[in-house]
C-alpha cells in the first residue's frame, strides 16, 4: 500500500518505519524545514508541504495514496488533514492521532476520520488488557464505535476451556480473529481447543460486547 503520513517528528518517523518494515511504500509530509530529516527514515518519501493546504497535497498526490495517517502533534491540524483527505481525495482510509483527550469526540465521520488513535484511551485499555482476566476489555474502536477490539483472558473456570473453537456459539456480528498463547499467535481454526489463560482477540460490534463475554466466560447477563 501507499501511505502518506502528515507529520515527521517522533510518532510520524516511528510510524513510517514500522509501515516500511512491513512491506508498505510511506511518504512523510513535513511542513517545518527543521524537521525534515530524511536519514532518520530513509526508504521514505520525504516531502516539504502543509497538510492543511489542499495545492500542497495535491503537489504530493495524496490521492494516489491508500490511506493517509494524521500524525502531528496538532489536532486542529489533524482534523483539517484528515477531512481534505477524505472529502478533496478520496482516500479510503483514514487514521487520526488525537493528542488532547477532550478532543476525542471531534474525531469522527464528519471530519473525515475512519479511525481515532487516542493515547490515553490506548494506554489505559492496555494496562486493562495485562491485569484483567476473566473479563472483556476493549482495546481498540473502529469506524466511530460501530466495531471493537476486544480481548477476553480465560480463566481456568471458563465453560469452554479444553474446547474446540467450533463449539463456542458465537453471537451475530463478532469474530475471533487470534489467540495469544504464550509468545504464540495463533490464527484460530475450528478444531483449535481453546486453553487457560488463552487471550481471545475479538471483532465485535459494541451491541454485542456483553453477549460475547457472557457466551465465553458463562456469566449470566442482561441481553434484553
Amino acid at each position: 500500500m501507499r501511505i502518506a503520513i502528515a507529520g515527521a517528528g517522533n510518532v510520524g518517523r516511528s510510524i513510517a518505519s514500522e509501515l516500511i518494515g512491513n512491506g508498505h511504500q510511506v511518504m512523510l509530509i513535513e511542513r517545518q524545514p527543521r524537521q525534515l530529516r530524511p536519514e532518520r527514515v530513509p526508504e521514505a518519501d520525504w516531502v516539504l508541504a502543509d497538510a492543511c493546504e489542499v495545492s500542497s497535497l495535491e503537489e504530493a498526490d495524496l490521492a494516489g495514496c491508500d490511506v493517509v495517517i494524521a500524525a502531528t502533534g496538532d489536532d486542529k491540524v489533524n482534523l483539517v488533514c484528515s477531512l481534505l483527505a477524505k472529502t478533496e481525495f478520496a482516500v479510503n482510509r483514514v487514521v487520526a492521532r488525537v493528542n488532547r483527550a477532550e478532543n476525542e469526540w471531534l474525531f469522527t465521520e464528519q471530519w473525515g476520520v475512519d479511525v481515532a488513535v487516542s493515547k490515553p484511551r490506548l494506554m489505559a485499555a492496555l494496562v486493562e488488557e495485562a491485569v484483567t482476566v476473566g473479563d472483556l476489555v476493549r482495546i481498540m474502536t473502529f469506524r466511530q464505535g460501530e466495531a471493537n477490539l476486544v480481548e477476553i483472558t480465560l480463566p481456568a473456570t471458563a465453560p469452554y476451556v479444553g474446547e474446540p473453537v467450533r463449539d463456542v456459539p458465537m453471537p451475530r456480528d463478532s469474530a475471533l480473529v487470534a489467540i495469544l498463547r504464550g509468545k504464540r499467535v495463533v490464527v484460530p481454526t475450528p478444531d483449535d481447543p481453546l486453553e487457560a489463560g488463552d487471550e481471545l482477540i475479538f471483532i465485535c460490534t459494541a451491541e454485542v460486547e456483553d453477549e460475547v463475554r457472557a457466551v465465553v466466560l458463562g456469566k449470566a447477563t442482561d441481553l434484553g
